[in-house]
Formats: structure tokens, sequence, C-alpha cells
């Protein structure tokens, strides 16, 4: 095969390796020849979705990534913020969603391995860790198999490595059968002064390798990551890496340890793309290349070769660029961490990415054609047909049901798949180790002091798919509403914000308008509430035979509670105390949970509404009482509505502890209303006398408050709907997920 006179032998490899013919014969006009078997390799890694965001690039650029207390937004290992006190929070979520569905304990073990690199390298010590799973439906054979997989990946590798697991979520719907999703979040803590980025400066410096020794683990992974399952017969377990946290913890101390020596220039994870992704981006970020010996690389295998290196994805490996005179101390640090630190290459001022085996040159590139030569596509974007129907708005005062259904609807609904209590799934994780941990997983978000000051971080994860698929715009907006929500019900000011953005095959115009759409609702609201994107991950393909999952833009977010005292959790606290609820109930039912047990609204298809300015208004009213009164506890609403969130607020771990509450203030057209998922509305509950005082200053600021109801002993009771023993209802919430 020939183009323009140029052979085209190559070609079916390329293709093999992910590739289309029109970047091929791209490669081959910049190149101006064939690239041969090692260089396609490296390209095919580079230009994957997964490395190079090809197809979400265009619309990426279109979020906010600057702010107030923004120090480094996207483009390095992870995202920081300054919390003060020459003090910064670093991090950052990513997929291994794949990897997961193909081997489910170590594709989620390493994708939590990552993340944690991801983090350290940047100079933070990792403090935290949260998750977003995604999983099919529940009664199938292979969804239980899969959350097992999955869990116990996340806590062998967590555990282990002694860094706690915080905070997450999980949820099930059919759109993931076959295609799971794993997102795995990390934060460390490090001085301002002291972040350390991926670069390559000073030509002449030499580069080493440090960690784990190189296997055949992981090749061609990142190309992997971004190809659709067709069925459980061609998936390739070698694409997916195996991991060993004990290594990952040798490696983190060695780093921390290196990094208090001068003359460090950069450090990078050996992440997706392995070698190629971290020596190439780093070369790029400094203007320089580079050129590595694959004859010094540390090896596990002796019969591994130039390509299966470059595309090996093993676990616990850095590439660090240091001043030559700096390096004698690194061999003595990692020799006493039982680690490899070997010098593999050079920095050069040619702006090439050379690579050397067997004393001959096998990859000879421009930096560029790695990076910022990659094809960016504008792909064509189309509306679904269905969005072009008219949206139903059900008028509820037509619709008849009487008081004494609704416990009945109720036990469903506490008992569903993503109501119940997720306790099975983080009892598992180990959340106390390192004693830092002030709100444990179970409320609005996690909570983690920081050692030796008065200050703490909270931490949240969030996503409604059933949203983002009726409409993904108002859908991404109310994932980053619920977010600053949950900081406010745990006594935290939103900063910022990493993203996983889960869609599925780019090449479908009407995945692209979703992913579009979400994009533009994520601005939107992170303009709104200030709450910047410092750093994130797009994970594409995300599909099986018969259709593509649900759009799932994650949204992690992280807030500061500038004094413990401020620390609030979702549960009701003293018997007798007034509970009140900020905001407006009104009909939302589109992707509700009701709407799944309840015909009568399923007809529903639009997601709840939002207006960012009224919940900013709220926002700010709920976090200066929090600061201004003696509250005993705030709790948001979201998935289940206000009873849910009321019966939430009664379970406690020892004691649970009732309510008696009167809607009748709230003037509801229909008993319906009690599961609406509005937004923006908040349950506090606090003595009578400071009752009183944030009604009274919430009239003033025109904020929509009423009283409606009591903490009790024992009993949930809901004026003329239903008076049941709480300790019934937490059982079925409690044991559902289990069975």
């Amino acid at each position: 095969m020939y183009y323009k006179g140029k052979s085209m032998e190559n070609l079916p490899f390329a293709l093999e390796n992910g590739l289309t013919k029109k970047e091929y014969l791209l490669i081959i006009s910049k190149l101006k020849r064939e690239p041969n078997v090692n260089e396609i390799g490296v390209i095919a890694a580079m230009w994957s979705e997964h490395c190079s965001y090809k197809s979400s690039k265009y619309y990426l650029k279109k979020l906010p990534t600057k702010g107030k207390h923004v120090i480094q937004g996207p483009g390095e290992n992870a995202g920081v913020i300054d919390i003060g006190d020459n003090q910064c929070a670093v991090f950052k979520i990513e997929s291994h969603n794949h990897p997961s569905f193909i081997e489910p304990y170590q594709g989620a073990a390493t994708g939590v391995g990552g993340i944690l690199r991801d983090v350290f390298t940047m100079g933070a010590r990792p403090i935290a860790l949260m998750n977003s799973l995604r999983f099919g439906n529940p009664k199938n054979k292979k969804t239980k198999s899969l959350v097992n997989g999955v869990v116990s990946g996340i806590s062998g590798y967590g555990n282990c490595m002694g860094i706690p697991t915080v905070g997450g979520e999980v949820y099930f719907d059919d759109s993931y059968n076959g295609n799971p999703l794993v997102n795995a979040f990390a934060l460390g803590i490090a001085s301002k002064n002291k972040i350390f980025l991926g670069r390559a400066d000073g030509p002449g410096n030499p580069v080493y390798y440090l960690g784990a020794k190189t296997g055949k683990d992981g090749v061609k992974g990142a190309i992997m990551a971004s190809d659709v399952f067709e069925g459980e017969d061609d998936l390739e377990r070698p694409t997916v890496q195996i991991g060993d946290p004990f290594k990952e913890k040798l490696l983190l101390e060695a780093c921390l340890e290196l990094f208090k020596n001068k003359g460090i220039i950069g450090i990078q994870d050996m992440g997706a793309a392995g070698l190629t992704s971290s020596a190439s981006e780093m070369a790029y970020r400094s203007n320089n290349g580079i050129i590595l010996d694959l004859d010094k690389v540390p090896k596990r295998d002796s019969s591994i070769n130039a390509y299966e290196m470059l595309l090996s994805e093993s676990q616990e490996r850095m590439l660090l660029v240091i001043k030559e005179k700096s390096s004698k101390k690194i061999k003595k640090i990692f020799n006493k961490w039982s680690l490899d630190s070997t010098q593999i290459g050079e920095v050069i001022k040619e702006k090439k990415f050379i690579i050397k085996y067997r004393n001959k040159e096998v990859v000879n590139l421009p930096v560029s054609i790695l990076t910022e030569d990659c094809p960016l596509y504008k792909r064509p974007i189309k509306k679904p047909k269905r969005f072009k129907k008219n949206i139903r708005k059900i008028n509820l005062e037509k619709i008849k049901i009487s008081y004494k259904s609704i416990l009945n609807l109720f036990k469903k609904v506490i008992s569903d798949p993503n109501i119940c209590s997720r306790k099975w799934v983080y009892e598992q994780y180990d959340h106390m180790v390192g004693t830092d941990t002030i709100v444990r997983p179970g409320s609005d978000s996690a909570v983690v002091r920081i050692k030796n000051t008065k200050k703490a971080l909270a931490m949240t994860t969030n996503c409604n798919s059933n949203y983002c698929y009726l409409n993904p715009k108002k859908g991404a907006k109310i994932a980053i509403a619920e977010s600053t929500r949950n900081i406010i019900s745990s006594g935290g000011k939103p900063l910022a914000l990493t993203n996983c953005l889960n869609f599925g095959n780019p090449e479908n115009s009407e995945i692209m308008w979703q992913f579009a759409q979400c994009i533009d609702g994520m601005k939107e609201s992170c303009l709104s509430f200030k709450t910047p994107v410092i750093s994130g991950n797009v994970s594409l393909y995300n599909e099986n035979k018969k259709e593509s999952i649900k759009p799932t833009p994650v949204i992690s977010m992280v807030g500061l509670i500038e004094n413990i005292k401020y620390t609030k959790t979702q549960n009701f606290k003293n018997i007798g105390d007034d509970i009140l609820l900020i905001g407006r109930i009104r009909n939302d039912f589109g992707g509700s949970i009701i709407s799944k047990y309840e015909k009568k609204i399923s007809k529903f298809n639009d997601c709840p509404e939002i207006n960012l300015k009224s919940h900013i208004k709220i926002n700010d009213f709920v976090y200066k009482s929090n600061k201004a009164f003696s509250l005993s506890s705030i709790h948001d609403i979201s998935e289940g509505g206000l009873v849910v969130a009321l019966a939430e607020s009664c379970f406690n771990d020892v004691n649970s502890i009732g309510a008696k509450i009167d809607l009748s203030a709230l003037n509801f057209k229909n008993p319906l209303q009690i599961f609406s998922e509005s937004q923006g509305c908040y349950i506090l509950s606090c003595s009578p006398k400071v009752a009183e005082k944030i009604i009274s200053k919430g009239s003033k600021e025109k904020i929509y408050i009423k009283k409606i109801g009591k903490v009790t002993d024992k009993i949930f009771a809901i004026k003329n709907y239903f008076n049941v023993n709480i300790d019934t209802i937490k059982n079925l919430w409690s044991k559902s997920f289990p069975k």
C-alpha cells in the first residue's frame, strides 16, 4: 500500500492500535515517512481519547479554571487550591471504567493507585480517598460480581496504603450493564512553596526512573480505554495493570523524602501510556526534547521488548528530572525504601522524543506529534429525537392518590438500591486510618481535619445520571448545585471542583450533543457558585452492544471549614428541637426515585427545575446561619425528596431518633410532593429559640422558611400521611443493600 509514493506497510498495525486510516495518513504527512511499529505504538497511545482528549478538548476549554483560590488548574497531574496558612489542597478524580469491567479487583485497585500518584507527585501527602461507582441491574449475577470485585479492589489498595476512604456514591442503572463506572478521587495536603510540576527543564539534566520494575501488564491500556466493548469474549486481560499497594506506600514515602532536597526540576507519574506519556508531556511543557535508553529501564520480565516497555502501564513508577549536582542523594533515598532509581536518559534541546534500545534508535519523533499536533475533532452534534417532543408537565391536582398508599410507597423508596444505606460498601474501607476523619461516610460530605490547625476540608461527589439523561444541561447544573449543598450542610464553603466526565461513543452525534450540553450546564453553575474546575478526566466509549451509558458527569467538590466547631452532620441530635424547611418544595418528579414506583407521575419527562440565583441566596443564608447560630443538624434535600431527607436525619449509628412532622403550612396540592426532588432545599434542626431567630432573619432576607415539626423519640410521623416506628424504616433502609 502506498500514499503519495510513501509506503503504508504498517497501516494494518496502526489500525490494530486504534488509529484511523485518516490519522495514519496525517502522521505520514507530518513525518514525511512511514513510522515504524514502535513509533506507531507511542503515537496511537498519545492520540487515544484517554490521553489526547481529541473529541472533548474543544468543549473543555469553555470551563472556568481560574479563581481566587486556584494555584494550579488543569494541565498538570492534579489541581491545587490555596487553603490558607501557606497550605494547599491537591486533588483530582479519574476513571478506571474499562479495566474494572475486565478485571474488577485489579481495575479498581489500580484506579486508586493511579489517582494517589497523581496527588503525591505534586508534592502532597494524600489524606483522603473517595469514589463514584456505577453498576448495572443489581439483580444480575454479573453486577453482583462486579460490585464485590470493585469494592474489594478499592479497599485492598486504599487500606494497605493507610489512606482513609472517607466518602463516595454507588448507583445502579440498566444503562451500566456491561460498562460499569469506577471513578477514583484523591486529596492531599502540601505547602504552597513545595509544589512540584511535571517538567523537563534544562537540556543536559538527567532523567531518572523511580519505583517498581517494568512488566508487560497494562500494555495498550490507554488504547483499550478508548474503545467500545463488543462482548466479554473480546476482553484483553493483559491490558489491565496489576497493583502493589505496599510498593506504592514505599514509593510515596521515598518521594516525599526526596522532595525535601533541592534541585528537583520535575516529576510525573507513569500513568496511562506509561513511560511514553510521562516523558513526552514533561518535555512538551518545558519546550524541550528527551532521550531515553530502554536498556537501562529496570525490568521484571527479560523478554519484554521496546514496544511493550514504551506502552507498559506497570504501576508504582515515576519519572524524575533533576539537576545533575543534586542527583547523588537519589540512590541513597530509594535504596533505603527498596526501590529502583536509575538514570535512563536526559533532557535535550532538540524538541525530539528519542528512544534507544539495544544500541539502536527505535523511536525518533518530534515531541509535538505526541502532544500539540494530535488531531482535535469538533464532532457533529445532534439533538436526539426524543427531545423534540414537548416537555410534559403533569397537573398534580388531577392525580388522585390516597394518603394510605403513601406509607407503602415510602417503604419502596427507602429500600431502593439508589437510596438505601451503603454501609455494606464503606465498612470495607478503612475510613478512620490517620485519625483525621471528623465526619465518616454516610453524611452529606466527608470531613477531614488538617493537622495542627483549626481547619478542616469537606469533600463530596455527586451526579444524577437520570437528570442528565432527561436534560443534560440542567442535570450537570444540578450535580454542581447539589455538591455545594453537601459542602454547606457540613459547615464548609465550596472552593473548587474536579470532574470525571463519563459518556458513550463520541462518534455518535447524539452522545456529543449530550456532552456539549453538560459542559454548558457545568460552565454556568461553576461561574455562578464561583467553583472553578481545577482538574479532571474524560472517559468516552462507555457503552455495550445495546446502548450507551446515561451521561454521567461526576462532580467532586472540596470546601473549607474555617473552624472545626462549625462542622455539621445530617443527623438530628436533640429531642425537642424544631425542624425547619428552607426552600420551596415544588413539583419536581422527572427522573425521580418515586417515578419508578408511581406510574401516575412517571410521564414527567424533564428533570427538576434549578434557579441558580435563588439557590445561591439560600446557600449563603444557610452557611451564615451555621456560623451565627447554634444548629444541631443540616441536611440537603436530594434523591427521594423531603420524606427521605427527614428519615435520613433520624438515622444514627447507635440509637435512632424520631420526628413528628406537620406539612400543612406547605400547602401541598398532592401527597406525592413529599417525594419531590426540588433543588436548593435544606432541613435544619435547632432549639426553638434559635428557630425563632432563623425564621425572623429569613423573613427579613425574603428566604422561604417553614417550621415543619419537632425531633421526637422513636416515632416517625407525618400528620395525615403515616405514623411508624423509626426502627422499622431504618431496618428497611439498612438491610436492603446486602440483600
